[in-house]
């Protein structure tokens, strides 16, 4: 982006609008680097401005299920895309070999976390770790071969 400064003759004397000019290219610069979103970062941050790399996996929230869009794991980079369809807080957490403790924060109704871990083959827990979610059902078990 250029910004040039122009000045101008007001009252008998020169005024510079370069003050204005860095304001506003700060302002734009701070709006295109916010990630927004919604999302929640788990071992791979989101709203940081990158592109989460790997298998995408779209976990479906809900009053008290998961559901993944896919079945069949093999070894490899995964980012899991938990979309919260429920009406209150859930999140997503990963955990089995090589997997401890990976998971998003708290995703509100309507919004997204987004989960980037390395799965070796074995099995793996994928759940909802807010409070009593996981005895409720939203629990999966997969199996990376």
């Amino acid at each position: 982006m250029t910004i040039s400064a122009q000045t101008t003759r007001g009252r008998g004397r020169n005024t510079t609008l370069l003050p204005a000019a860095l304001a506003v290219a700060a302002a734009l610069a701070l709006a295109a680097c916010s990630g927004g979103g919604g999302h929640a970062g788990g071992s791979a941050g989101s709203g940081t401005g990158r592109t989460p790399t790997g298998t995408r996996v779209t976990v479906t929230e809900t009053e008290y299920a998961l559901k993944l869009s896919r079945s069949s794991f093999t070894p490899g980079t995964y980012t899991f895309v938990a979309r919260n369809a429920g009406k209150v807080t859930h999140a997503l957490s990963v955990d089995g070999p090589g997997v401890e403790d990976a998971g998003t924060h708290g995703i509100r109704s309507g919004q997204e976390g987004v989960l980037k871990v390395s799965l070796k083959k074995g099995t793996y827990d994928v759940y909802c770790p807010v409070d009593g979610h996981r005895q409720l059902g939203m629990d999966q078990h997969i199996q990376v071969r």
